[in-house]
């Protein structure tokens, strides 16, 4: 088993569970022992559905590039089942979707293994990650006295902490990217119908 996510980025990962050198249940241990570690003093991850993710490996994981790979949803915007949203405020704190969105479809189709959710600021209005729901701001792990931008500042404390190695992102305004710059990280905005949502990453290979 693998006791930190913190040196290896997601397609790395994916390569170790491919390989057959790590599982995707040793991986989700390691990120679960990294929120219990990391996340108190960051207030990014303020949903865990560890059951969930344990019996999609189970059922099997669908053959993709982030097979086995930990991932996070951003507390916005994605309806997903098994995973219920506060949007940032506390008037739609604990709604419980009724089906999964076609993006959370497309995101399960990679492989990868969703066991939470992050932090947003309330209808992910704003440029730092700040909500009374969650109790408090979302910290920098890079500084805690700064922030960690915004509205995706969850997601890329998340990532820039080690807790995972890639996270889900929305990006109206720049969301992505100014958490990718305030926490050290590489932002994937979204781009076209193709790619409608974004992601905080660790790095970037060349093709």
């Amino acid at each position: 088993m693998i006791g930190d996510l913190g040196a290896e980025d997601a397609t790395a990962l994916a390569a170790l569970v491919a390989r057959n050198e790590v599982t995707p249940d040793e991986l989700l241990d390691a990120a679960l022992a990294a929120v219990e570690a990391r996340n108190p003093s960051l207030n990014a991850v303020v949903l865990i559905q560890e059951g969930v993710a344990r019996k999609a490996i189970a059922e099997g994981l669908p053959v993709g590039p982030f097979r086995g790979v930990p991932f996070l949803l951003k507390d916005l915007g994605i309806e997903a089942r098994d995973f219920p949203s506060h949007n940032g405020s506390r008037l739609f704190a604990n709604t419980v979707y009724p089906g999964d969105s076609s993006i959370f479809q497309r995101i399960r189709a990679t492989g990868a293994v969703t066991f939470g959710r992050t932090t947003s600021p309330e209808g992910g209005v704003g440029a730092a990650t700040e909500a009374a729901v969650y109790g408090g701001p979302t910290r920098n792990p890079w500084g805690p006295g700064h922030t960690s931008g915004g509205s995706s500042g969850g997601a890329g404390a998340a990532v820039a902490a080690g807790i995972v190695a890639i996270a889900h992102g929305s990006d109206g305004g720049g969301s992505v990217r100014i958490t990718a710059s305030s926490c050290g990280l590489f932002g994937l905005p979204p781009r076209s119908a193709a790619r409608p949502e974004g992601c905080a990453w660790r790095s970037v290979r060349p093709r």
